[in-house]
């Protein structure tokens, strides 16, 4: 069964069909900013088993060989793409219509991680 997601104003559609490489959250400064969120989760998904179902997002080259997608329309990030990763599309996990399909159960880049945290106990 596909897995859909979409951006804000639903201009940008994707689906995603059988398994996921990973997913996992990133901490990293680059997609960190790129989303505007402390920590971005992503679903590593093969290529030629997603497609773009709406308008196609428009491409951004944020480093040499780094390329991430947003909606020309609400500005939405919706993907990562990188030339050391060339089997497979990053998704942002938050756009998926059921978020629940997926659990993340990896970490990258965590030494670039915020200081912020929540501390239970308080």
């Amino acid at each position: 069964m596909p897995i859909r997601g979409h951006c804000l104003c639903k201009s940008i559609c994707f689906e995603l069909t059988g398994p996921h490489n990973w997913v996992g959250h990133c901490h990293c400064d680059s997609c960190r900013r790129g989303a505007g969120a402390p920590v971005v989760t992503f679903i590593g998904h093969p290529n030629g088993h997603w497609r773009w179902t709406g308008a196609r997002p428009t491409q951004f080259t944020s480093s040499a060989g780094n390329y991430r997608y947003f909606c020309p329309t609400c500005g939405s990030s919706v993907a990562y793409a990188s030339d050391r990763y060339p089997d497979e599309m990053h998704f942002h996990a938050a756009l998926l219509e059921t978020p629940a399909a997926v659990k993340p159960s990896e970490i990258y880049h965590e030494d670039e991680r915020l200081p912020w945290h929540l501390d239970a106990t308080a």
